[in-house]
């Protein structure tokens, strides 16, 4: 499982020209899910998703997670971070999770992080998103479970 995390001054996402979720300062989150992702992956995910130091102290540190910055988070499903880019021109996926599976686990994530912080929206799964950010620094995180 893979997450790209990133510090957002905003970020929203349309489905079909509609807004569907859209978040003030906070953090960005595409999920990737590998094949062989489980239940355990979930938990350690949504865990240090919600730990990971990426806001800045007083002193301009970055030492403080979601929860202390006071931050909305946005988890938007993204399949092509399961890719095979290794080799050739052309992405693999072999070792992506199926659709089934992807949504299975990309729901739990949602309902593990959301129980513990509600500040949370997310896109649609499997859909065709247009996803709107303003980056915060830039920075940029890439979490592998």
């Amino acid at each position: 499982m893979k997450a790209l995390i990133q510090r957002v001054k905003q970020a929203s996402v349309e489905v079909e020209g509609l807004s569907i979720a859209s978040i003030q300062a906070g953090m960005l989150v595409l999920v990737g899910i590998d094949a062989h992702d489980t239940e355990a992956n979930v938990i350690a995910l949504a865990e240090r998703l919600l730990k990971y130091r990426l806001f800045a102290d007083e002193q301009g540190k970055m030492n403080l997670n979601i929860q202390q910055s006071a931050g909305e988070i946005l988890l938007v499903s993204q399949f092509t971070l399961s890719a095979q880019t290794d080799k050739g021109l052309r992405p693999g996926f072999s070792s992506a999770a199926s659709p089934d599976q992807g949504k299975l686990l990309f729901d739990r994530v949602v309902e593990h992080i959301t129980g513990l912080y509600p500040n949370t929206q997310t896109g649609q799964f499997g859909a065709d998103m247009q996803v709107f950010l303003q980056n915060d620094g830039p920075v940029t995180f890439l979490l592998e479970n």
